[in-house]
């Protein structure tokens, strides 16, 4: 039994996005790929995670689970940022972020019973 059919496109689709966030952080982690544990971590995620997507496409839109999945990225890659990197929390990045959330939730209710 496939991943797809054990877990149904949608939860995939979040790994996929959840390995996106890894691999945008990895890289800022692996200083350009010149620490051999952070670049393997990097390189790893970024496989995974596209493999993931394209196995949620399977049975999703392309448009939807494209921008679902990096809408994940964005919005967890600004949350470590923001958490763990000391980058700037402006009310104005916090709403953005609330906005690709809401992107995010539009499209899945959008996408209804066929994913």
């Amino acid at each position: 039994m496939t991943v797809l059919k054990l877990m149904g496109p949608w939860p995939v689709l979040v790994i996929a996005g959840l390995l996106e966030v890894t691999w945008a952080v990895g890289l800022k982690a692996s200083d350009g790929f010149k620490r051999p544990v952070a670049s393997s971590v990097t390189v790893i995620a970024m496989i995974g995670s596209l493999y993931l997507l394209a196995l949620a496409l399977r049975e999703l839109p392309v448009s939807t689970g494209y921008a679902v999945w990096t809408g994940i990225g964005a919005l967890g890659t600004a949350v470590v940022g923001m958490a763990f990197l000391g980058e700037p929390r402006s009310a104005l990045r916090v709403a953005s972020i609330l906005l690709i959330v809401a992107g995010i939730i539009g499209l899945r209710v959008a996408t209804g019973a066929r994913g």
